[in-house]
């Protein structure tokens, strides 16, 4: 998987870089298909903004989280990406499953 952590008038530390990678067992446990994730780290007065892309075979993820604290916007970031991953892999599983059964009767 390709991470790249980039930060709109902040400077990515490596305390928080530290920190993204840490999340990344969460998403690659659910699926170990992924292609790139891509992060936006940015500061606008007092909101602490994340935002990520998530790149897996067939489709892009999109989050985005603004909290007072950079720390807690990546962990709800990464907390909707693992929603919607979950979301996902249940609609792709849902449909080979039907197909499955179909066939199974019909054919």
């Amino acid at each position: 998987m390709q991470v790249q952590i980039s930060g709109q008038q902040i400077e990515v530390t490596p305390a928080l870089r530290d920190h993204v990678n840490s999340r990344l067992d969460r998403l690659t446990r659910l699926d170990d298909r992924i292609l790139t994730l891509n992060i936006v780290l940015s500061v606008n007065k007092l909101q602490q903004r994340a935002e990520g892309t998530l790149g897996i075979s067939g489709t892009n993820l999109h989050a985005e989280a603004t909290e007072n604290d950079m720390y807690v916007s990546i962990d709800v970031l990464f907390d909707k990406l693992v929603t919607q991953l979950r979301k996902h892999r249940e609609k792709i599983c849902d449909k080979h499953q039907r197909a499955a059964r179909e066939e199974r009767m019909y054919g």
